[in-house]
């Protein structure tokens, strides 16, 4: 069905959302985060419950599958419940109290306490690959909740029905949990992104999207007379880099696990290996044609992105020196491109041409110095791979990594972003716009919260938590040692 059966939002109706999302933090951000906590467990109970309508729905409008959705589905009502607890622990309000010392090293210390606070209201942009897990109730929006912030989602076109009945089923689930009136909401339509990213009640932006949008948004928000923070995930093309000894030894089982997570989601995941680099010498269209490069592929998300594909796709054929191993030139089945370092070193922005959707670029490369030099021409990524056996020398191709990705693989694939307490999905730019941060896990609550000292407070002017008889066991820095539950 298309975009016109869900009517845009007015400016006039965005900003009275706005206005009510404020009230509604003015409230939220009182309230004990055990009881707010309750609210996201309340919102994922709901789309459990409503799961079979959902998924339809979802299948209508992304041709993603029932199997697909269903795992996705699943993973969003997980992670709103792991964000819940928490943020119920206190761990991501980063409590510290520092007592009056009259005896500290650089003269008489006051008492000073701690604690993060909630921005105000968040703008969340859905995303167009996951219709649940990285849209309407996805990961930006339950971090923000977690955090105590309101939200005010921006739906995607890609699936305009699933983003109305998923807010319909969050907002009533939210209000029947005694939510505040407000704390979420949606709106539709490009002008209404515009005017959220501007208005001045809105103190923090998620996105996940292409770099060309994401930037549009990031321009805007940077002309506001208040800048405010914009987590934005835009491009990655996502390198593996194979070792000789681990080439040598199974580059037929290589090539098939990449292919196979090349071609998850029809190529459409932000993780997506998008460039194989490895050791020059092999027969890589019999191996190619041994992992079945040739199979069928399911239907891209939506025309547009469909479009775009096929017009990176060809931007990146008509550079110097790449060949086609496999595959035509739309997105019926996979596309495997072809060039050698020293072509790609001559024209190094080509590792930055992000191929959304089924194709990848081979290139290889001629001994360890020409892999660190593809290695430092990279701009920021999201991940990047390492395909190595124990006898690889592979540790200064991994320092360079780290620099260039925010997350490391070791003879894994990239595609599949476990929600933990130890996950970082985000990278140097363009991979993202604040490098330091998170979109996925709970250290993504952090991004809606900013620090606050309170000096000299009586003990019954302070937030409860920063208050010495606190009781319930939450995770505090008292005089620098660590106490509490999780100590």
């Amino acid at each position: 069905m298309s975009q016109a059966t869900v009517p845009d939002t007015t400016a006039g109706e965005l900003d009275e959302l706005v206005q009510k999302a404020h009230r509604a933090y003015l409230t939220a951000r009182s309230v004990p985060p055990a009881d707010r906590s309750r609210w996201l467990y309340a919102a994922a109970d709901a789309l459990d419950a409503n799961a079979a309508g959902l998924i339809e729905l979802a299948d209508q409008e992304s041709h993603l599958g029932e199997t697909r959705l269903t795992g996705e589905l699943k993973r969003t009502s997980f992670q709103l419940r792991l964000l819940a607890d928490e943020a119920a622990s206190g761990e991501p309000f980063e409590l510290v109290i520092d007592h009056a010392d009259p005896d500290w090293g650089m003269g008489p210390r006051p008492d000073i306490r701690r604690m993060s606070v909630p921005l105000g209201v968040a703008g969340v942009f859905g995303a167009s690959n996951f219709p649940f897990a990285f849209s309407v109730i996805g990961g930006d929006s339950a971090s923000a909740l977690a955090a105590g912030c309101a939200v005010v989602h921006k739906g995607h076109e890609a699936h305009p029905r699933l983003a109305q009945r998923t807010a319909a089923i969050v907002i009533e689930a939210l209000a029947g949990a005694g939510a505040p009136d407000g704390l979420f909401s949606l709106v539709t339509g490009i002008d209404a992104g515009s005017a959220l990213v501007t208005h001045p009640l809105v103190q923090a932006v998620g996105f996940t999207g292409s770099t060309r949008g994401g930037r549009a948004l990031f321009d805007l928000i940077a002309d506001r007379d208040q800048p405010i923070p914009f987590y934005g995930e835009l491009g990655s093309t996502n390198p593996v880099f194979v070792a000789l000894q681990a080439w040598n030894a199974r580059a037929d089982e290589i090539i098939a696990g990449y292919l196979g997570s090349a071609t998850m989601g029809v190529g459409q995941f932000c993780t997506k290996p998008g460039l194989l680099i490895v050791p020059a010498g092999s027969d890589l269209a019999a191996l190619l044609q041994s992992a079945d490069v040739d199979r069928g592929l399911g239907q891209m998300l939506m025309p547009r992105l469909e479009d775009g594909f096929e017009k990176s796709l060809q931007a990146v054929r008509e550079h110097q020196g790449v060949s086609t191993l496999a595959g035509g030139s739309g997105a019926d089945r996979m596309s495997v491109l072809h060039a050698t370092a020293e072509t790609v070193l001559a024209q190094p922005e080509v590792l930055e041409e992000e191929m959304f959707g089924p194709a990848t670029l081979i290139i290889e490369y001629d001994g360890a110095d020409s892999a660190l030099a593809l290695a430092e021409a990279l701009e920021g990524q999201l991940t990047a791979t390492l395909q190595a056996d124990p006898g690889d020398d592979v540790d200064d191709l991994v320092e360079v990594l780290t620099r260039k990705a925010g997350r490391l693989l070791w003879n894994g694939w990239p595609t599949g972003v476990t929600v933990s307490y130890a996950q970082q999905h985000g990278g140097p730019y363009p991979a993202s716009t604040a490098s330091s941060t998170t979109s996925v896990g709970t250290a993504a609550i952090k991004r809606f919260l900013r620090p606050v000292a309170f000096q000299d407070f009586p003990q019954d002017r302070l937030p409860t938590w920063l208050r010495d008889e606190e009781t319930t066991g939450v995770r505090r820095r008292i005089d620098g040692t660590w106490a509490g539950a999780s100590a």
